[in-house]
């Protein structure tokens, strides 16, 4: 069980770093050097909505990046629009630009593309299914309070 653990803890780690390069690779392709992966799926995870800062950390994984420092160098680059929040006005929230929008939509036709070349065979909607509710249980293990020794029986 172990061996099968640590596994699959590597390969999530792997794929998110490999869908990074896949991102990566479609801004090189568009010319974009402003926008970095990171950026750009902090955009397509604001799509068209409008999202304070924080609803952002928690909507998203962007492997150790800094998403304040991103969200305004964003601002800076006119991917993103930031306004005071007016019912806390120690809160701000963004929104995608038209040149943001259009990352989002970049990016949501790759993974369109990505969706209808998968269920050509190469997995089933039915696996995506089965790796999801496993992904989701592990998530829910992790983020669960342990019991101290981090769950290990110290008497067995």
């Amino acid at each position: 069980m172990k061996a099968a653990y640590l596994q699959t803890i590597s390969l999530v780690e792997r794929l998110h770093r490999q869908c990074l390069e896949v991102v990566k690779a479609e801004l090189d392709r568009r010319g974009i050097r402003d926008l970095n992966n990171i950026q750009a799926l902090i955009l397509y995870n604001i799509g068209a909505e409008e999202l304070s800062v924080g609803e952002l950390t928690h909507r998203g994984y962007y492997l150790g990046s800094n998403v304040s420092y991103n969200v305004k160098k964003m601002v800076e680059n006119g991917y993103l629009i930031q306004e005071r929040s007016p019912h806390d006005r120690r809160s701000f929230h963004v929104r995608a630009s038209d040149t943001g929008l259009e990352i989002f939509n970049s990016i949501s036709t790759l993974f369109d593309a990505h969706a209808e070349q998968i269920s050509g065979g190469v997995v089933s909607d039915e696996d995506l299914k089965v790796t999801t509710a496993t992904l989701h249980r592990l998530q829910l293990f992790w983020s669960s309070p342990m019991p101290m020794g981090g769950g290990v029986n110290p008497a067995a």
